[in-house]
């Protein structure tokens, strides 16, 4: 999607896609760029995580940082210059040097990991984008839906074998003799009743 600002450059917004998920197309063309990318992010909180607990350990009162209002890179730099334009060096100067040498490393390798690369991947061609959305889109929404019509399908015969099983459960002969039972007790009220048989 390309749109462009009020000054009428172009910018490059990304890319949209309805009839394939953005999931689908990443999984399928671009695993490694993926990889890459999680693992380069992983390396940025390590990094950033690492940079802020220097912060901490030494931003209390009387420590390295306790002098900065905010801390960036200029102000560090400013701040190593002024230990170095100071003859009288001591171990707590050298120590501030350190920890001041390690921020800016730090805060380095955090700006690398934060600058965009280029993808190297290419758009998939549309063979391949027919196979993306046949295979895994549309052979998927159709398996899953097929399996679904399976189970109820076979939950309806199981129900209906129960059902057969329970009526035909009690053999004829049996069911007969019940009958006839039962007419003999019906008979025998009918005539107390006063009915003749």
């Amino acid at each position: 999607m390309i749109e462009r600002d009020k000054k009428g450059k172009e910018k490059d917004k990304g890319w949209s896609c309805d009839l394939v998920s953005k999931a689908l197309i990443v999984a399928r063309y671009f695993a490694k760029e993926q990889a890459a990318i999680e693992q380069l992010s992983a390396e940025l909180e390590s990094v950033t995580a690492q940079l802020t607990e220097l912060e901490e350990e030494h931003g209390g009162e009387d420590a390295v940082f306790s002098g900065f209002d905010i801390i960036y890179k200029g102000s560090v730099a400013e701040r190593l210059r002024e230990i170095k334009a100071d003859k009288s060096s001591s171990d707590s100067a050298s120590d501030e040097t350190a920890v001041l040498n390690s921020w800016l490393k730090f805060a380095g390798d955090e700006a690398q990991l934060k600058t965009p690369r280029q993808g190297t991947g290419r758009s998939p061609r549309c063979r391949r984008a027919r196979a993306l959305v046949v295979d895994d889109k549309s052979l998927a929404h159709l398996s899953t839906a097929i399996h679904g019509e399976m189970d109820r399908i076979s939950q309806a015969l199981t129900q209906r074998v129960k059902e057969l099983a329970e009526r035909y459960d009690t053999p004829m002969p049996q069911m007969v003799s019940r009958v006839a039972a039962l007419e003999a007790k019906v008979a025998g009220h009918l005539v107390k009743m006063g009915f003749a048989a």
